[in-house]
């Protein structure tokens, strides 16, 4: 897995204490990756986010500054919004416009409050309640 995110505090602190929290649990971080909010291209950044070739990315970061990001990548790289896990503040609807609808197509999240789950599709942003996974029931009694 590959962190990224933007330098403002906010993200910088929550992906700090997702890569301890992971590697705590013994799971591997390929690297962690910043970008500024303004810059003049995002290429290098987009590179480096991808460059591991990992099987999923995480991702800290402020809307705009992930936006530009994330048409980058979609632009320049082989990287796939659907294999990426975005904080609370990227399950914002202003991201895909700003993104534009496409580049963030199946891109989802947690809220602030880890009680549902974010997606991106289409466009928009939906919330929703995670299902628990399906209990195996006991066999139906068969009338012979």
């Amino acid at each position: 897995m590959v962190v990224g995110h933007s330098r403002d505090a906010a993200s910088c602190s929550a992906a700090a204490a997702f890569v301890e929290a992971w590697r705590a649990m013994g799971r591997e971080v390929l690297a962690v990756i910043d970008w500024p909010e303004v810059a003049a291209s995002w290429l290098r950044a987009a590179n480096r986010f991808t460059a591991e070739e990992p099987d999923a990315w995480v991702v800290a970061a402020a809307p705009l500054g992930w936006a530009q990001m994330s048409r980058r990548l979609r632009h320049s790289t082989d990287w796939d919004p659907a294999r990426t896990y975005g904080f609370a503040s990227l399950g914002d609807s202003r991201i895909p416009a700003l993104a534009g609808p496409a580049t963030l197509q199946g891109m989802w999240g947690a809220t602030a409050d880890g009680g549902s789950i974010w997606t991106i599709d289409r466009g928009w942003v939906t919330q929703r309640v995670p299902v628990p996974p399906a209990v195996d029931s006991p066999p139906m009694a068969r009338c012979t």
